[in-house]
């Protein structure tokens, strides 16, 4: 089996390649090529953490097989200096079923999750977007910033955080390891203020994002309210938008952003348009006027740990990087 640390995670899976591998991750979820359960998650009334488990398995040429990622939720790591989730992805050999690959799950998502929301972009945003806004200043706020710019040109970056310190540090990572000018404002009102691309990567509980906010024409990735009592969206903004999903299943069972208007009569489950899926493979055609305003919600899959599990293992093993381990 092959240990592959956060570093090489990163070395051997740029986000331009895990983007191309995310979008054939949505069109085989939705041509019905994937076994996954809904994800796991275990609140134990004990312990102030979570742990979350997203078995399944792929069929496919490449990239396929059983795999599994188990992730720990840790509110008090940040204080500490690590990571909110902390966990591994493991994928199994697609002839023996022998133990694989085994790699750190943190860079997994970072990557897996922002190149799934490029690739929904490059489906849904108007092709001249490039005034974008960024809601939030973590892990996944600067994968969404590397993973926007792969799929369109970026003549403008805003980000938005509720601790003025991260948004600066948010501001001075850009500049230094990207070479992106970013404007710290002081409201997401403020940041949101004509983005035609939004990405949305908070915890928040309580909306953020409300109908006003969204500019014709804009494009939002909701990445950050991944339980129930989570929400980003106002009920106002969601009925506003074309509102696409990764999976119709997930989004009925996990998303608040949707659940909420519904609930308050807004909306059907109707409202969603397509999963990004359907999208890739033509089945709906995404954005259909230069002024509509869709929304992507991202919950995340297992199928995108275990594809990108696959291709990342792939590359190391080709570079000759990673430890080798025998279990026997």
């Amino acid at each position: 089996m092959l240990l592959i640390d956060r570093a090489t995670v990163r070395k051997v899976y740029p986000m331009r390649e895990a983007t191309q591998v995310m979008a054939e991750a949505m069109r085989r979820y939705s041509k019905k090529m994937v076994d996954l359960p809904l994800r796991t998650i275990l609140r134990p009334e004990k312990d102030t953490g979570l742990l979350g488990t997203m078995p399944g398995f792929v069929s496919g040429e490449g990239w396929a097989g059983y795999g599994v990622k188990a992730m720990v939720l840790k509110p008090e790591n940040p204080a500490r200096g690590l990571e909110l989730h902390i966990g591994v992805v493991l994928v199994f050999h697609p002839d023996t079923g022998a133990p694989l690959a085994l790699m750190d799950a943190g860079a997994v998502t970072a990557i897996r999750t922002a190149s799934v929301s490029a690739a929904a972009t490059d489906a849904l945003a108007r092709r001249d977007a490039g005034d974008l806004a960024v809601l939030g200043s973590g892990v996944q706020a600067r994968s969404h910033l590397e993973a926007m710019q792969v799929v369109r040109p970026l003549r403008r970056v805003r980000v938005w955080s509720r601790t003025r310190a991260n948004a600066d540090a948010y501001r001075a990572w850009a500049a230094t390891e990207l070479g992106i000018e970013v404007e710290v404002t002081d409201s997401p009102a403020e940041a949101l203020a004509g983005a035609d691309l939004v990405c949305t990567a908070t915890a928040a509980k309580e909306p953020l994002v409300e109908a006003a906010d969204l500019a014709p024409g804009v494009h939002v990735n909701a990445v950050g309210a991944s339980f129930l009592d989570h929400r980003e969206l106002s009920s106002a903004a969601v009925a506003k938008a074309s509102f696409f999903v990764d999976s119709r299943e997930s989004a009925a069972a996990e998303s608040g952003d949707l659940r909420a208007p519904i609930t308050e009569g807004l909306i059907g489950l109707d409202h969603i348009q397509a999963e990004l899926g359907e999208v890739l493979l033509g089945a709906h055609p995404g954005r259909r006027e230069e002024r509509e305003v869709t929304v992507f919600k991202s919950l995340g899959l297992g199928v995108q740990d275990i594809m990108s599990g696959f291709a990342i293992a792939e590359a190391a093993a080709a570079q000759g990087l990673g430890q080798c381990i025998k279990l026997d």
